[in-house]
């Protein structure tokens, strides 16, 4: 049986930062438009964290089964090292899920009814980025769907629940964001390319090879700085996002130097801290705008 500490590193903590970015953009959009709602924002928050967590479970759970991680280099999975069994597994992902789901009808009847429809979308693609028979995560779609879900859907939805409104502002950061989130995910992918290719799973990175992955994480840690040159036209404020290059520059180090295996786990580690940082101090530069 899977100790409590096993059950927060199956839940991947180095990957809520992909759920934390988008809300703090998404209020930062808000606040420049003067839609700041703050029990919202910290309900889109609690949904983000809760979906995010279950789709790290259920990727285990799934991953585990069809025998993906049994060689797998990265950290602890609980179904694939075989210390919490496969049901358990799948009842913490649907758990979290649900979570996330019923704190979202708070949001949806609160504003909107058709968000119904986009949380239902975002419920389906996190089960489905390694469940079922067809999953999107094996035939190379699994950073466009950080992108989008991560992205324009977190970024922009948090945006809308609080304004009942988006503009362009809104639409950069989750550009930026979207693309920060996925070089998580390439750096991910990189390391495993190895026991991707011998598992049959087809992610962007096996599809791209080893070279160009390594020069797409550069450019999607580069797009986001391009994204806060844009964002001066709403407030010269904004140039603080610079401030997160350094760490972009470190995420960017072990992969561009041809670090493999274990060596890249930084690379993802730094990547979330690059997103964090950088979302953080461009929501608060909108925010005093």
């Amino acid at each position: 049986m899977a100790t409590a500490a096993q059950w927060i590193e199956g839940a991947r903590p180095r990957t809520l930062p992909n759920a934390i970015a988008p809300v703090l953009a998404g209020t930062g959009a808000a606040a420049s438009i003067d839609g700041l709602v703050w029990w919202k924002a910290a309900l889109a928050l609690l949904v983000s964290l809760a979906l995010i967590i279950g789709v790290n479970y259920a990727n285990d759970y799934s991953d585990g089964v069809r025998g993906t991680d049994d060689d797998r280099v990265g950290p602890l999975r609980l179904v694939g090292s075989g210390v919490a069994a496969p049901a358990a597994v799948k009842n913490a992902a649907i758990l979290s899920l649900t979570v996330g789901a019923v704190i979202g009808l708070v949001l949806v009847f609160s504003t909107a009814w058709w968000l119904l429809l986009v949380g239902a979308g975002c419920l389906a693609g996190a089960w489905y980025y390694t469940g079922g028979k067809n999953p999107y995560g094996y035939s190379g779609f699994g950073e466009l769907a950080v992108f989008v879900f991560f992205g324009l859907i977190g970024v922009l939805g948090t945006q809308f629940v609080q304004a009942e409104r988006i503009d362009w502002v809104g639409a950069v950061l989750a550009v930026a964001v979207g693309a920060f989130s996925s070089a998580v995910l390439v750096a991910n992918n990189l390391r495993d390319i190895p026991t991707d290719t011998e598992s049959g799973k087809t992610t962007l990175a096996v599809k791209l090879g080893d070279p160009r992955t390594r020069t797409l994480h550069l450019v999607l840690l580069a797009i986001p700085f391009v994204a806060t040159a844009a964002l001066v036209a709403r407030t010269p404020f904004a140039l603080v996002g610079v401030l997160a290059v350094p760490l972009a520059i470190r995420a960017n180090a072990p992969v561009r130097t041809g670090k493999n295996g274990m060596e890249l786990i930084p690379a993802l580690r730094d990547s979330g801290l690059a997103l964090l940082v950088w979302s953080a101090l461009t929501a608060l530069a909108l925010g005093f705008a």
